[in-house]
């Protein structure tokens, strides 16, 4: 199908004009002033900005964690994308302890197939085990599948985290095959040892989630995998960056040129710790991990993005209802599931407070949610990007439109949201994936099975457009 969208303004990374932009077969064919040309569709985006688009690193869908499941599959939760501005996504397929990688990449097939999304989606693969599962030479045929970034947890002790030993392993598969190591960082151990003594002396409530997890823990862990990378040679992206003491270590590394480079989330520049207070025991909603900090962490994390410390903003969506979920263990912070929703409104979150208010320019915003995901994770500039040959990944949207954020209206199957009641200005109109409209009007146009599986490029490779376009 062919697309004409007229006389919109067109913001990436780099670029602020207004002109057209032809579609064909899937991939953006021409841009121009006023395009003498005739399409099957034609969008009006005047008065409206048209960007690349966004792309989210970081979710959880349908996995198991904590004695539950999250609570969106791969329809639900891309629909959900969709409808805030996200085209394509990267999940993290867990390698569930003594199954190997193969298997786990089996499993999430199963899973798109199940339940196929409606937007592109790309996976990570989450390594907990190299001694009864996982095996060296199995991850490093991994990036052959379009698999390029490996995830590990330097925290859940018991459950997913990984010893030194094991990240410095895959830290040097990562180097010789071209992939990108990406880490939770905080120290498992310690927490563990905090947590037990915080519970033992009857501290049970969702506050002693944040208290018991102190942003020292975050820095130590975060120095210490970008220690451990620049000895292995390997790049490195830390997610969820929550705090100053944890930016610290990743500002030092980017001056003194080490491939570093870290991300944050929505809720940590919106949300502190006193949400965990909330009464009726409902701050469990807030549990995920790092925790909300203290509110004056959220400037910190607002300096670090603008001045290119931190490279993206991510969702970390990982959704579990309330209470059925979140109250399913018990009253007690360490045994909620933690995690929290997030995926259809980080746009919205970003244009209104951040470009709105300006504390970044509509081109950074393209930056960190979608340019520079793609360029770190093996998707530019197919994605990405608005240019002849890319993909058609393309948002409409309007600059002005008011909503009022709430459960009640928004996609994904989780009964609560993070940002309830919040007023912003700014959503989209219409939402392409591959030339295709997914979402137009508030509607959802699109139907599951219109998104794809992609296979990304190496760490510092291009991933080369799918079809050649007229220039």
């Amino acid at each position: 199908m062919s697309v004409l969208i007229k006389g919109g303004r067109i913001i990436t990374a780099s670029d602020d004009y207004v002109g057209d932009v032809y579609i064909e077969n899937g991939a953006v064919s021409m841009i121009g002033a006023a395009l003498d040309v005739t399409a099957e569709k034609t969008i009006d985006a005047t008065g409206k900005i048209v960007m690349p688009g966004a792309i989210d690193p970081h979710t959880h869908i349908e996995m198991f964690f904590g004695g539950t499941t999250t609570c969106d599959d791969f329809t639900s939760g891309t629909v959900a994308a969709a409808f805030g501005g996200t085209t394509s996504l990267i999940d993290f397929c867990m390698q569930a302890p003594g199954t190997s990688f193969a298997q786990a990449l089996e499993n999430y097939h199963e899973k798109i197939e199940r339940c196929p999304p409606v937007i592109d989606v790309g996976f990570h693969i989450g390594v907990t085990d190299l001694r009864e599962g996982g095996t060296l030479e199995d991850l490093a045929k991994l990036p052959d599948e379009g698999v390029t970034s490996y995830k590990l947890f330097m925290a859940y002790k018991g459950a997913v985290m990984v010893d030194d030993e094991t990240l410095f392993k895959t830290m040097q598969v990562a180097r010789d095959t071209g992939g990108l190591i990406m880490v939770h960082a905080e120290n498992g151990d310690a927490i563990d040892l905090i947590v037990k003594e915080t519970v033992a002396a009857g501290k049970t409530d969702p506050i002693w989630h944040a208290l018991s997890r102190p942003m020292e823990t975050e820095a130590e862990a975060t120095n210490r995998a970008i220690q451990l990378a620049h000895v292995a040679d390997a790049p490195l992206y830390v997610v969820h960056v929550s705090c100053l003491p944890a930016v610290e270590p990743i500002a030092l590394a980017r001056e003194k040129g080490w491939k570093v480079w870290g991300e944050t989330c929505t809720q940590y520049l919106f949300i502190d710790e006193s949400a965990l207070e909330k009464p009726d025991w409902e701050g469990a909603k807030y549990i995920y991990t790092p925790p909300p900090r203290p509110k004056e962490h959220q400037q910190h994390l607002w300096n670090a993005l603008v001045g290119d410390v931190l490279s993206a903003v991510s969702t970390d969506h990982c959704p579990f209802n309330w209470p059925d979920q979140k109250g399913v263990n018990g009253r007690e912070f360490q045994v909620v599931p933690n995690g929290g929703p997030g995926i259809e409104n980080r746009l919205h979150m970003l244009w209104t407070f951040g470009v709105r208010e300006g504390r970044i320019t509509p081109n950074r915003f393209v930056e960190l949610v979608s340019t520079n995901v793609a360029k770190l994770f093996g998707l530019y500039p197919r994605k990405g990007t608005i240019a002849p040959g890319s993909d058609a990944d393309i948002v409409v949207w309007d600059p002005d439109k008011k909503l009022t954020i709430s459960a009640a209206t928004h996609h994904t199957n989780i009964n609560y949201n993070l940002f309830e009641g919040t007023e912003v200005t700014g959503a989209p109109e219409v939402v392409l994936v591959r030339g295709q409209v997914i979402v137009e009007n508030d509607e959802l146009v699109g139907k599951p099975g219109d998104g794809q599986f992609v296979k990304r490029a190496r760490f510092g490779e291009e991933l080369l457009p799918a079809a050649k376009a007229v220039t």
